[in-house]
């Protein structure tokens, strides 16, 4: 069995590696990230000269191609030095990319994928519900009505990453009320952004800063029937893969997160003395540098595992969770530990630990807590539901 990246996949990590670190250094992904106020557009625009909206998105559709363990690849090589800002890329490539080529239409497909490989459409996803959090289905008060030619959306929804300059917001929302069951009856839309009753307002948060997440506000928003993905009332069923999709790339994003840590905290106990010695000397950070060494290889094995296994079109779903749960805590714990080596100077906004950790502590709560995935994988074992 061989646990080695595939020879193509190996020479691109290669390649974006080296892309990375020329186009979008640390010091530079400190920058966009200090301002909270202005979304990194020029990062974007880097993105699409590189051709990197493109990737998973199939050459017919003007992409590049790759499958899910290439995107995977892609998405560890952006988070080591960009920590959160890779949903810059990440937001798009799944609501737009992965969701449309998965289960739009043939004609939707044609009309939007080029669009998004060629960098001219951003994306935002519209799912959670102010009063709901994890519990999406249970809260679910966002509307679609039935209209001539199309659905009215009324609702409102929190959390939705780069909604204030995106052009279509991937919303979820109740079209049949008559249903037994909290996960049926429910449709996905493709809204544009700039539609009559469509409010967008961003939201000041800890970590995940400069790429805004914003509430959105659906006042009798029209939505025609070309804009709406898959089958009417049957969206959960439609979205399960793409949520699977949607952890690994949490995954991905948390190994970048440990590798930008692990780079880090190696060159500064290396230069800094303390009682005469460099501090990388002492028995006590040689320990968090193994534990850190250690969370970067087991989330890695597992990390390619789920990506493999989905880009074969296997079952991953219990897999991803798991995976999601050991990289986000393994992530948020690594930059913890990063900044305790660094001392004073990991506090400080001039050094890339606190940022890697107010943006890995996102990842122990969305796109789902760490707690209801370990119900999930509870259950997946033959245990009752505990909630």
């Amino acid at each position: 069995m061989d646990f080695d990246l595939p020879e193509e996949h190996s020479a691109f990590r290669d390649v974006i590696r080296r892309w990375v670190d020329n186009e979008c250094p640390k010091d530079s992904a400190r920058e966009l990230e200090a301002d909270e106020d202005n979304y990194p557009h020029a990062l974007w625009d880097k993105f699409t000269e590189a051709g990197l909206h493109g990737v998973g998105i199939d050459e017919e559709f003007g992409g590049q191609g790759g499958d899910v363990l290439m995107q995977m690849v892609l998405a560890r090589e952006l988070a080591r030095s960009l920590g959160g800002l890779s949903w810059i890329w990440g937001i798009t490539s799944f609501a737009g990319s992965k969701s449309i080529g998965l289960y739009g239409s043939e004609e939707q497909k044609a009309k939007y994928l080029p669009r998004i490989a060629a960098g001219e459409l951003k994306a935002a996803i519209s799912f959670t519900e102010p009063g709901g959090g994890t519990d999406l289905l249970g809260s679910m008060a966002t509307t679609a009505e039935r209209v001539d030619g199309g659905w009215v959306l009324n609702g409102e929804k929190i959390w939705s990453s780069s909604a204030h300059v995106a052009d279509y917001l991937l919303c979820i929302a109740r079209s049949d009320k008559t249903v037994e069951k909290a996960h049926q009856g429910l449709t996905l839309f493709w809204v544009p952004a700039d539609s009559q009753g469509v409010s967008i307002t961003p939201l000041p948060k800890l970590g995940m800063r400069s790429m805004g997440s914003c509430t959105v506000v659906y006042d009798n928003v029209f939505v025609a029937d070309e804009n709406v993905l898959a089958e009417p009332h049957n969206a959960w069923y439609t979205l399960l893969p793409t949520l699977n999709n949607e952890r690994i790339m949490v995954g991905a994003f948390c190994l970048g997160v440990i590798d930008g840590v692990l780079e880090d905290a190696l060159a500064y106990v290396m230069q800094r003395k303390a009682f005469g010695r460099f501090i990388g000397e002492f028995q006590a950070l040689q320990h968090y540098i193994a534990d850190i060494a250690t969370a970067q290889k087991t989330t890695e094995l597992l990390l390619y595992y789920c990506a493999s296994k989905q880009a074969r079109g296997e079952p991953v779903g219990n897999e991803a969770n798991m995976l999601k749960l050991h990289a986000s805590e393994a992530a948020n714990q690594a930059a913890d530990l990063g900044i305790q080596m660094l001392g004073g100077m990991g506090y400080s906004a001039e050094t890339d630990m606190q940022r890697y950790w107010r943006d890995s502590r996102l990842w122990r709560i969305g796109p789902i807590t760490n707690e209801m995935v370990k119900n999930g994988i509870a259950q997946s074992l033959g245990l009752p539901r505990s909630y």
